[in-house]
C-alpha cells in the first residue's frame, strides 16, 4: 500500500492505493491517527484502493473515533464498489462520511 499526503487550505488528503488489510492496516494507523493532532479535516481518497480487510475496517473506526475526539471530521472518497459492498455489508457506511468526488482541492 502507498499513502500520499496533500495538504491544502488547512485540510488533509490521504490518497491510499493498493490493498488496505493486515499488512498494510498498521502504516495508514500510522499516519490516520497522529493527523489529526494537525489537522482537524482528513479525506482519505480511495480511488486506486482495491481491498479492504477486517484490519483495515478497524483502522477506518479508529480513525472515525479519532475525529470526534479531536472535533475533526474524516471522510471517505471516491469509493470503489468493491470496497463500498465491503463497507455496505458491515454498516460502516451508517458510520462514516463517504463522498464519491473529491472536493478539497
Amino acid at each position: 500500500m502507498t499513502i500520499n499526503k496533500v495538504q491544502k487550505n488547512g485540510k488533509l488528503i490521504l490518497d491510499i492505493e493498493g490493498r488496505l488489510d493486515t499488512a498494510t492496516a498498521p502504516q495508514l494507523q500510522g499516519v490516520l491517527i497522529p493527523a489529526f493532532d494537525d489537522c482537524k479535516e482528513i479525506a482519505l481518497d480511495f480511488a486506486e484502493l482495491v481491498y479492504v480487510s477486517s484490519a483495515g475496517l478497524r483502522v477506518l473506526l479508529m480513525g472515525q473515533k479519532q475525529a470526534k475526539k479531536t472535533d475533526g471530521t474524516m471522510t471517505l472518497q471516491n469509493v470503489s464498489d468493491e470496497v463500498m459492498e465491503v463497507l455496505e455489508m458491515t454498516g460502516f457506511t451508517d458510520m462514516l462520511t463517504i463522498e464519491q468526488q473529491r472536493n478539497f482541492l
